[in-house]
């Protein structure tokens, strides 16, 4: 007879869905469907406080730069105060601020709250990518994250399009409400969470007060920054593109998107597992760069759709591989800041580009913001490639010793 299996050796620890990553999922799923509703009917409230596209791109921007900001805090918190107080705590900012936005009767204090903003999220998606890499076996971390990404992209399916409808039939006062409603009950399932402790090093180890990034996550974390411009550019300015356009498929623009996200996630995860980054970053940037000259051009709902799905492919692969990267080489009391480090580029691409796009929108026109998208994930994938060469290199150098 075999030897008996120890409980740490049974196969249920090899899983990926417990109950506790049910309840990160979901959690995470309310956050971003919050997120998702105002991201396109924010523009649609600073125009009619009488913003232009430089106001649009400033108020989309600013909450992100705020994010970026804290995100050192956050991830450092992470390994000191725990993961239930910095989740708890990033809730209860977004809950309250994203509930405020249709009293702000200014676009100067729109901007003040979505600092406010900002300080939750950079909290809250620091410790929720955290908290789900402690949940999932590292073996299947890849596809693991494939997995927990997808409740954001899930999000993305519904959001958008649900928050136009009830733009539509509410006031601005009340959707923002909802939306805030929304991060309330993220804060409910995630107070029934069962937290994994953090994990100490068994010898004092030397704190730096500078101590902001983790090292090993920066190659992944600067390539998700080129590649995310591009989203600032679709989640800001594509409603009022397509209305300048005379398009009327925005709400199935999304809704394609996310479906495409979905069916990306259900295998990319388990190619980056088996055969890491390099199967799938090259093939996955190329169809974003032909999502966005797809939308440069955009003569019809047809390509919009088309553009959708690309995208969808594309950045649903990408994404969950970089952020599976950089956290591949991290310590385990690193976890949290290289996650943190992530956020930061990810969060920096979107807001960078939010701004950027608002200024070259309203010089050069929206088809101008696609093209600048295009460029930007052209120059990622320049990168990845100097990345590539420089690490074999290193190991021609090592092998050679």
């Amino acid at each position: 007879m075999g030897v008996p299996l120890l409980k740490e050796e049974l196969p249920v620890s090899n899983k990926i869905w417990t109950r506790d990553f049910m309840m990160i999922f979901l959690a995470n799923f309310f956050v971003f469907l919050s997120f998702q509703m105002t991201s396109p009917t924010l523009p649609l409230f600073v125009k009619e406080l009488g913003g232009n596209e430089r106001y649009i791109g400033l108020v989309a921007g600013m909450f992100l730069f705020s994010a970026l900001i804290v995100r050192p805090f956050a991830g450092q918190a992470l390994e000191t105060k725990g993961r239930r107080f910095v989740f708890l705590f990033g809730l209860a900012f977004l809950a309250v601020a994203i509930g405020s936005f249709g009293f702000m009767m200014s676009i100067f204090l729109l901007c003040a709250m979505r600092v406010v903003q900002g300080i939750g999220w950079g909290y809250t998606t620091t410790a929720s990518g955290t908290i789900a890499s402690d949940l999932i076996p590292a073996k299947r971390r890849g596809e693991g994250m494939g997995y927990f990404t997808l409740s954001g992209n899930l999000a993305m399916a519904f959001g958008p399009s649900f928050g136009l409808f009830l733009a539509d039939v509410l006031t601005f006062q009340q959707l923002f409400l909802f939306c805030g409603a929304l991060s309330l009950a993220a804060w409910i399932m995630a107070s029934t969470i069962s937290y994994k402790k953090v994990e100490q090093p068994s010898a004092p180890t030397k704190t730096n007060r500078f101590d902001i990034y983790e090292k090993s996550a920066v190659a992944p974390s600067v390539l998700v920054f080129f590649i995310t411009v591009s989203f600032g550019g679709i989640a800001t300015f594509l409603p009022l593109y397509t209305m300048e356009k005379g398009l009327t498929g925005i709400q199935v623009y999304f809704f394609l998107y996310a479906l495409a996200l979905i069916f990306t996630r259900m295998f990319a995860g388990k190619i980056y597992d088996q055969r890491g980054h390099q199967a799938v970053f090259i093939p996955s940037t190329l169809f974003i760069v032909a999502a966005m000259l797809l939308l440069a051009w955009m003569p019809s709902n047809m390509i919009l759709y088309i553009a959708a799905i690309f995208y969808g492919i594309g950045f649903g692969a990408v994404q969950p591989a970089l952020q599976a990267w950089s956290l591949e080489h991290a310590a385990r009391n690193r976890k949290g800041m290289a996650n943190a480090t992530f956020y930061s580029f990810f969060d920096l691409g979107i807001g960078f580009g939010a701004i950027l796009f608002g200024q070259i929108g309203y010089l050069f026109g929206y088809r101008s913001i696609y093209i600048m998208a295009a460029i930007s994930v052209l120059i990622s994938i320049l990168a990845y490639l100097w990345i590539l060469k420089k690490n074999e290199v290193i190991l021609w150098i090592i092998s050679k010793i």
